[in-house]
């Protein structure tokens, strides 16, 4: 994929596939369970993303695994990164992650995205959860910078899913991603805001 990684990321990407697979046990963190597929299908699917994004503060909404937030977090070891998720059992994994992982720019905070309040907002708002665009800008567009950008992990091209982005949003590009091991279709999009100060 053309990262160049900190010298101790493979590392930290091994301990977390490994406590992922540990916590999955008794969390059901994921619905994978084949721990080839967790490599494909969660984090290179996740690290796909790092070199189509833009500089500065990163939230991680509905982060569930950790995903894409701690693989980003660990290939950026710079960039401040929270992962937002209202599940207080997956909130407890994911604090025990970030500690046993050192990420030390990453934080937690379990709240719901439409509740969630940040002292300052965030450069870009990323998800792979959210199943529509128009969702995804309704529940967390209120966390996104003025010049900021909403990015979503999607499958296939969501061409209807576009069309209903609120008129105070705009889709300024889509982006194709290449996942070695993986076959299915993986599109970024990304949507900016057309306000002109802060929602909040």
């Amino acid at each position: 994929m053309g990262l160049v990684l900190p010298a101790v990321a493979m590392d930290q990407l091994a301990s977390y596939l490994e406590l992922l697979v540990k916590w999955n046990r008794v969390y059901n963190l994921t619905a994978i369970r084949d721990e080839a597929k967790l490599v494909s299908h969660h984090v290179l699917d996740s690290l796909a993303v790092v070199g189509h994004l833009p500089d500065g503060s990163l939230v991680d909404v509905g982060s569930g695994a950790g995903l894409p937030g701690i693989p980003i977090a660990i290939s950026c070891p710079g960039r401040a990164v929270t992962l937002l998720d209202s599940n207080h059992k997956k909130g407890a994994f994911l604090k025990q992650a970030i500690a046993e992982l050192g990420l030390t720019t990453a934080q937690v905070v379990t709240e719901r995205a439409e509740a969630y309040r940040p002292a300052e907002l965030f450069k870009i708002v990323i998800s792979r959860a959210f199943s529509d665009l128009a969702d995804f800008v309704r529940l967390a567009g209120h966390l996104c910078a003025t010049d900021g950008a909403m990015i979503a992990m999607k499958g296939l091209h969501p061409e209807e899913e576009m069309a209903r982005v609120p008129s105070s949003w705009q889709v300024s590009k889509t982006v194709r991603l290449e996942i070695p091991q993986l076959e299915a279709s993986r599109h970024l999009i990304f949507m900016r805001p057309l306000f002109t100060t802060s929602p909040n």
